[in-house]
């Protein structure tokens, strides 16, 4: 398979900083070459700074980020390549979505980021990425995204969220997002086929990860899946599913002093592309 490696290497507007080091840090643990290893032909784009502005405010950023993904994202799929952006904000997602007129999207993450600003109470822009996807706030600024359009909140899967606060709770009470747990896939593959989804988009947040067995980030709370369950729900869902494209985000390389999460994510996705290839 031709893949595009995009790396947007932002955490909260500020540029290699915190999560924003992740990109480079899967990198330089081999994942190109894991991928080339497996057969595919990679090749590797880097937006870059998107902002000469020192005071790095993280709206204003963390969209210019998204518009800077989108055209890339579009430029591999007019070159028949599969993107995957290597990302460290959530929000990077709406970016991808745009470039590939996604439909649907599956959501792996330990949070619900389903907050908007009228329920977030800590102002906190990743809590809303989701949020943002399904045009539940942030319109004006995805808006001036590239070929975005919301997704409907029924074509949204969240997969494994656990650490949701009182707002999100009620928030998805409302809303027809389909709920999953990993490593059980099928019914939510099936009501994503019921709903007429036809080009989508993974998202996996790595702290959807049980931290006792592999640690991403700093906002790691105890519970969820282990690798190996994620890896299966991942790729059940795109043998089962057409994906668009895939994003990975939220990787703090300062939280995994053994350097473990480079390899496992490389495996991941030599999986899930030879799951793609075999579909």
């Amino acid at each position: 398979m031709k893949v595009s490696i995009i790396l947007a290497s932002y955490d909260s507007g500020h540029y290699h900083g915190g999560c924003g080091q992740g990109p480079d840090a899967l990198m330089a643990g081999g994942l190109a070459e894991a991928l080339k290893l497996a057969g595919h032909d990679i090749d590797v784009h880097d937006i870059g700074r998107v902002s000469d502005d020192e005071q790095a405010r993280e709206i204003a950023t963390g969209f210019a980020v998204c518009n800077a993904v989108s055209g890339e994202v579009r430029i591999a799929l007019d070159n028949e390549r599969f993107p995957i952006v290597l990302a460290g904000n959530c929000l990077t997602s709406a970016g991808a979505v745009a470039g590939e007129g996604a439909d649907a999207i599956i959501w792996a993450d330990q949070h619900g980021d389903i907050n908007t600003p009228d329920t977030s109470t800590s102002g906190f822009l990743d809590g809303m990425a989701l949020a943002t996807v399904l045009g539940l706030c942030w319109r004006p600024m995805t808006a001036q995204i590239p070929g975005f359009k919301p997704i409907d909140p029924a074509r949204s899967v969240l997969v494994n969220a656990r650490d949701l606060d009182t707002a999100e709770r009620e928030e998805l009470e409302k809303l027809p997002v389909i709920r999953s747990e990993c490593p059980d896939w099928t019914g939510a593959a099936e009501r994503l086929k019921k709903a007429g989804a036809e080009r989508i988009h993974m998202h996996i947040d790595l702290d959807v990860h049980d931290p006792e067995e592999l640690q991403a980030n700093r906002f790691a709370t105890p519970g969820g899946p282990g690798p190996e369950q994620v890896r299966q729900a991942m790729c059940g869902m795109a043998g089962a599913l057409p994906i668009a494209g895939l994003t990975i985000s939220a990787y703090d390389p300062a939280f995994d002093a053994k350097s473990e999460v480079p390899p496992l994510v490389g495996e991941l996705l030599v999986e899930l592309l030879a799951t793609m290839e075999r579909s």
